[in-house]
């Protein structure tokens, strides 16, 4: 992250140089949202570092969620820097502003834009290989603002072989749309991410696990439940095991369930599970065999998904 917050501070000077040098609002555009990449990197780079802490008395879960307030922080920084473009660029045809040196500010431009990409991808790379939601949306953001580099270079080409310069502040004011939107959407993330929103890929890929690996034991399982801190994952569950089994037993099969989560899934996971004992009910969709405490004939297997996975009840037919 460190490379990636001196990179940001050096197209930073780049964009505003470019600026100077044509004063075009497009321009601007692609300027103040570096103000932004430069911010939100230094404040992800003291999130990373926190989120990374290990738990206290004081935070039992850890300091992973700090990453969501970082990404909080950039999405607000994004829309203001959006309203600002939009508000400045439609002042900009009542009173317009001289622009000259396009050329030189168009190649400026597709360097940083070019430049933005490749960290970009990098980033989304490193976050889901780390699980860090921070760096994911970091990723993202400069994705977003290559394409807006993209259509910022094909507008200044329009401009420089129509000489239409109006047309600048149009393009300012459709990029500054697409940034404020871009920050309301990290916005909305961060805030759903704090409120423990379910997170269904994450969950439908420990149902595919569960589903691929499950041994006759594990009878049933309900209350399943994910929570990301930052790149730590909480999963909580219930299984149901034999009632007949000793607790050091019935422990083994939920050590089973915890170590295969933990291998097959990448970053920490801490796992809480609640052992149920079998019920009479179960015995219809328990396919252990030999079982000496069967009250009923077994019928099928249960197939786990997640709208039987989730729910806090015990099945049966």
């Amino acid at each position: 992250m460190r490379t990636m917050l001196i990179f940001s501070i050096v197209l930073m000077v780049i964009k505003f140089a470019a600026y100077i040098i044509t004063h075009s609002n497009a321009i601007l555009t692609d300027a103040f949202e570096s103000i932004i990449n430069v911010v939100a990197g230094g404040f992800a780079l003291f999130s990373i570092y926190f989120s990374t802490l290990p738990k206290d008395e004081n935070h039992p879960y850890g300091h992973g969620k700090v990453e969501y307030l970082s990404v909080g922080l950039e999405g607000g920084l994004i829309v203001l820097a959006g309203g600002a473009i939009i508000v400045k660029s439609v002042i900009g045809f009542f009173h317009p502003s001289e622009i000259h040196s396009i050329d030189i500010g168009l190649y400026m431009s597709l360097f940083a834009g070019g430049c933005n990409y490749l960290m970009g991808k990098y980033l989304i790379k490193q976050g889901k290989s780390r699980n860090s939601s921070l760096m994911v949306a970091d990723g993202k953001h400069l994705i977003s603002d290559t394409v807006s580099s993209i259509g910022l270079v094909i507008g200044l080409v329009v401009i420089y072989f129509t000489k239409i310069y109006w047309f600048d502040n149009v393009i300012a004011i459709l990029f500054g749309t697409f940034i404020f939107y871009t920050g309301f959407k990290l916005l909305k993330e961060s805030v759903n991410n704090l409120l423990d929103e379910a997170d269904y890929e994450k969950l439908d890929q420990v149902v595919k696990i569960l589903n691929e690996f499950r041994k006759d034991k594990w009878i049933d399982m309900h209350n399943l439940r994910v929570l990301k801190y930052g790149s730590h994952l909480h999963i909580d569950a219930h299984i149901t095991l034999p009632w007949y089994d000793n607790l050091e037993e019935s422990h083994a099969e939920v050590t089973a369930v915890e170590n295969l989560i933990k291998k097959k899934l990448e970053g920490e996971v801490e796992f809480f599970i609640h052992a149920d004992p079998c019920l009479s009910t179960s015995c219809p969709i328990c396919p252990l065999k030999n079982c000496r405490e069967r009250k009923h004939e077994f019928s099928k297997r249960l197939d786990w998904t997640l709208e039987n996975l989730l729910p806090d009840k015990k099945h049966t037919l």
